[in-house]
């Protein structure tokens, strides 16, 4: 942690190399918008890591799963924006094609993953769950090493390229039981930092993703420099997915669905 309070200071910034991540950042880390005296050090990681960092609160502003917030919400808080909450945008839990017998091992993106709670509580028959990469599941279910995967990220998008069929959307499933969106990963800035840097990283979020919105094509060369898959259809289906109205704020409707997933009361 810098333990920055001040403006002038730099603040570490971590988020994952996803389209919706750098669709979201690429006006503040290219410098597209008034930053108001912010400076950023940026590092990405996968969602695993991220989650990891957060628990030793390693940065002062970081893309975590809205499944850890109960876990770090003494530390950290949530940001009104940049959040990926939607409908029809939960992960994949999907298998070999053709295979019939129960699903007992499985591997999930993250242990502290918005994904791997979705299945405790939607499939808790399932006990047998292992972490990996997101990008490796894919082939690591096509290739028998497990009964079945959680995809997330681009990922949910070309699973049947592997071979592999789907075995429940967990967004919605989640959605039939709750009647709210899912809230799948947030930004959250350390509570070390001075409330008035704080209400800044929310304000120079939001004009960053409504800068994206409103010139799409410009941060399309630093999506693909991050991005795990490069076929513009899958980008912009990611990109249209993942960052929505919820991406600029929460309101009331997103702060009840996570309210609903993690226990907070926001």
């Amino acid at each position: 942690m810098s333990g920055c309070n001040k403006c002038g200071e730099v603040l570490r910034l971590a988020i994952s190399p996803c389209p919706n991540d750098t669709f979201m950042f690429d006006a503040i880390v290219n410098r597209r918008i008034d930053l108001e005296g912010l400076e950023f050090e940026v590092t990405y990681l996968d969602i695993e890591q991220l989650n990891s960092s957060a628990m030793e609160h390693r940065y002062d502003v970081t893309k975590c799963s809205t499944a850890l917030l109960s876990a770090i919400y003494s530390r950290y808080a949530l940001l009104d924006s940049g959040s990926a909450l939607g409908r029809g945008n939960g992960p994949l839990l999907v298998r070999r094609k053709g295979e019939m017998s129960p699903l007992k091992r499985i591997v999930v993106p993250g242990l502290h993953t918005t994904a791997n709670l979705l299945v405790e509580r939607l499939f808790p028959e399932i006990d047998e769950r292992e972490p990996m990469l997101f990008s490796k599941i894919a082939d690591a279910v096509a290739g028998g090493e497990y009964d079945g995967g959680v995809l997330i990220h681009e990922g949910r998008f070309v699973y049947q390229r592997y071979d592999l069929e789907l075995v429940a959307d967990l967004g919605l499933e989640w959605e039939r039981r709750t009647g709210l969106p899912l809230p799948l990963g947030a930004i959250v800035a350390s509570r070390e930092l001075d409330e008035e840097v704080v209400a800044k990283v929310d304000r120079v979020l939001r004009r960053s993703i409504e800068f994206a919105f409103a010139h799409p094509d410009l941060s399309r060369d630093f999506i693909k420099g991050h991005a795990q898959e490069l076929d513009d259809k899958v980008i912009d289906s990611h990109i249209s997915l993942f960052v929505n109205e919820f991406s600029l704020s929460l309101g009331d409707e997103g702060r009840r669905a996570v309210s609903n997933l993690t226990g907070i009361t926001l």
